[in-house]
């Protein structure tokens, strides 16, 4: 059975975010594997050192077992597996998403340098370098809203591609929605706005979609080409959303730093779970745990980036 990877935060548990964990997991029907890890003691003297590192694990326990109550009484029949070990959270999570299928961690939405720089920060790590998709969960999702509908953001790159794949599914298995958003920042010459590049965007969100709705008939999939900033008009297009879907990098605005200046606004700004999706993710399911998505009629396109 493959695994849900969920990141257990000792300092602060996120309940949204194993809730998340636990319904996925059962969705999917995956193993729950529930990681904390104990970070190493710098900065301190011989003397207190271990006294702070019997702290740390006397908390990292706590917080594991606490999990471990909840998950019964969320899903007392889901196969579920625990683990603490030795070593920087982002680390250990890292080389422990090589075996799963999909990795759930709780956002605390620190600043943009305790998330970069903190040595317990798990969420930019692993969401710039796991093999497997990262689901950053802050607040519960819009359940209540109806019809559910989950938003995946489109810029015509193998990425975006990889997204739709990975979205699609999970709307299937949601029996939600899928709203394509392609987003088309505003022109510095306003003679560069013009209804040729409009119908050129919807073409290429047109081809990036392709297939699907064939593939997945129970999937209804909403096309939009929205102008602005894509962290703005992503998060506006998602703030009721079931959760936002995006590629780890691609062109002009999903690239621009390590992690993409788009996914890394998203990630700080997004009212809904974040779901990065790296390229080689299988996108319908079937025997393939590892590998690239199976997409119908995978289309080229050279057509200009969305930022």
């Amino acid at each position: 059975m493959n695994d849900l990877l969920f990141g257990v935060d000792p300092a602060e548990v996120s309940v949204p975010a194993l809730v998340w964990a636990v319904d996925e997991a059962d969705r999917r029907r995956l193993r729950l594997r529930l990681v904390v890890a104990v970070p190493p003691v710098h900065d301190r003297l011989r003397y207190d050192a271990l006294g702070h590192r019997t702290a740390l694990r006397i908390r990292a326990e706590s917080a594991l077992a606490d999990v471990e109550e909840l998950v019964r009484r969320l899903h007392g029949t889901l196969p579920t597996t625990s683990e603490l070990v030795d070593g920087a959270p982002a680390t250990v999570l890292l080389a422990r998403a090589v075996e799963a299928d999909l990795v759930v961690v709780g956002s605390r939405r620190r600043g943009r340098a305790a998330e970069l720089l903190g040595e317990s920060s798990v969420v930019v790590p692993l969401t710039a370098r796991a093999p497997c998709p990262v689901v950053v969960v802050r607040t519960p999702e819009h359940t209540e809203v109806h019809p559910p509908t989950l938003v995946v953001g489109v810029d015509g790159s193998e990425q975006s591609r990889e997204a739709v794949a990975f979205a699609v599914r999970e709307a299937s298995l949601r029996e939600a929605r899928l709203r394509a958003i392609w987003v088309w920042p505003r022109p510095v010459l306003a003679r560069e706005d013009s209804e040729a590049g409009l119908a050129e965007r919807r073409r290429l969100l047109a081809e990036s979609v392709a297939g699907w709705s064939d593939h997945h008939p129970d999937v209804r999939i909403l096309q939009d080409v929205v102008r602005g900033h894509p962290v703005g008009q992503l998060v506006l297009a998602a703030r009721e959303s079931l959760a936002l879907v995006v590629g780890r990098t691609g062109r002009g605005g999903y690239t621009g730093m390590r992690l993409g200046s788009t996914v890394h606004g998203l990630l700080h700004h997004a009212d809904c779970p974040v779901i990065t999706v790296p390229s080689g993710t299988p996108g319908d399911g079937g025997d393939h745990a590892r590998g690239r998505a199976e997409r119908p009629r995978p289309v080229e396109s050279d057509g200009p980036p969305p930022g």
